[in-house]
């Protein structure tokens, strides 16, 4: 018991609100995020480029808003940021129990996109405001496995809902965002938490991008990770179309396997994270890519059960070896004043979530699932080029900043 209370006592209240929100309010949009190309398919007979525009409107504007919102949160405080995206996010899921039409749905998505890419960066940025430097990385595998509780329940309720009642869904995920949004209301006014100083007198947003623009590390990590993004969407876009299509019950093929892509990262993220410790930031992401891209040249040849859960496992791997690596090495980027402007330039990444599903869709629609996995895969593996350019730039960079402190 006290071993327990140490552990939860080394990171902040807040900390722990925003880690019980995320199993929440990700659980919720699990149930209805990776179904929704199949709901647009069933109900509005659109092409799989229309689904996949769709689909990918939502990652396209997380790519302006994200650096928008982390700078406003520099500026004017994480808090009142992070509520108005809260719920927006809540408006969004409710508009879909009344869309009627692709326009609509579409705008929706966008917007979707927009408040929790405000949301994002700007939690992340409060998580690292609020805990000792050499705790962080464990604070960002904390959060990436609270994102995989959520993900481990939401499909196998998705499933059921995308059968019988998807519009519930849409309903169920508006209600806990807003409840989200009350409850974090009620805790950052109660609790005390250190000032996060607001940066209303420094740099503008004009000089915040120029900043931002002249980091060649981040720069090379966005671009990587751009690529690593445009594989990884393919199970919320692409698969579940090839899997209902070719597979028997591939809708709940499908639903297994996300289940079982959350449940071990829940189990595997703080092990492997603790042997990635040992090695550079980037070396881990270049591992992680080959995994990744060996995932999803498997799922080419997916057949059943076996195949599929076997390409799940690789991808899985990759995917905890990349994902709280890349916000470790945003964290390590950023000057303490910009935090959350990093973080939010760092949203950049998800052009690779609305590339990814158009790609994806274009190559499905002209060739055959194996030749669009292929090609995806080999995408993937493009990011080590640019993970190993930034990786050398981050270090001449860090080499500079020591010469020039002595």
């Amino acid at each position: 018991m006290k071993t327990l209370k140490n552990y939860v006592g080394q990171f902040h209240s807040i900390v722990w609100v925003l880690l019980i929100g995320t199993v929440l309010s990700r659980g919720s949009a699990f149930m209805t995020l990776p179904f929704l190309s199949i709901y647009l398919s069933r109900h509005m007979d659109l092409s799989p480029i229309i689904i996949g525009v769709t689909v990918g409107m939502s990652p396209l504007m997380a790519t302006v808003g994200g650096f928008i919102g982390g700078h406003l949160s520099d500026r004017f405080g994480r808090k009142p940021v992070m509520l108005f995206a809260l719920f927006t996010v809540a408006f969004v899921y409710y508009g879909f129990t009344v869309a009627t039409s692709p326009g609509w749905f579409i705008l929706l998505n966008a917007l979707n996109g927009l408040s929790n890419s405000f949301f994002e960066p700007t939690a992340q940025a409060l998580m690292a405001d609020l805990t000792e430097k050499e705790k962080r990385m464990k604070v960002y595998s904390l959060r990436y496995t609270a994102m995989n509780i959520g993900a481990s329940v939401g499909p196998l309720i998705g499933a059921y809902l995308a059968s019988t009642s998807a519009k519930l869904s849409f309903a169920i995920t508006g209600t806990v965002y807003l409840l989200y949004g009350l409850v974090l209301v009620y805790f950052l006014h109660k609790l005390v938490f250190p000032k996060v100083e607001n940066n209303k007198k420094g740099t503008s947003f004009g000089d915040a991008f120029r900043i931002v623009k002249r980091d060649r590390a981040l720069r090379y990590l966005i671009m990587g990770i751009i690529l690593v993004n445009m594989g990884y969407v393919q199970i919320d876009s692409n698969l579940p179309q090839i899997l209902e299509g070719t597979v028997e019950n591939g809708v709940v093929i499908f639903s297994m396997l996300i289940t079982i892509n959350a449940i071990m990262v829940v189990l595997l993220q703080m092990p492997i994270s603790h042997i990635a410790e040992k090695f550079r930031l980037m070396q881990v992401m270049v591992v992680g890519a080959v995994f990744m891209a060996a995932g999803l040249v498997v799922f080419s040849f997916v057949n059943g059960w076996v195949t599929a859960i076997a390409a799940m496992v690789l991808l899985t791997v990759g995917e905890i070896l990349i994902f709280p690596s890349n916000s470790m090495m945003i964290d390590q980027l950023a000057p303490e004043h910009l935090r959350g402007t990093y973080f939010g330039a760092a949203q950049f990444r998800k052009i690779g979530n609305f590339l990814g599903p158009i790609t994806g869709g274009f190559l499905l629609s002209h060739f055959q699932g194996q030749i669009m996995f292929w090609t995806i895969a080999l995408l993937t593996l493009g990011s080590i080029i640019f993970f190993s350019i930034g990786n050398k730039s981050f270090i001449k960079a860090s080499e500079q900043s020591a010469e020039r402190a002595v």
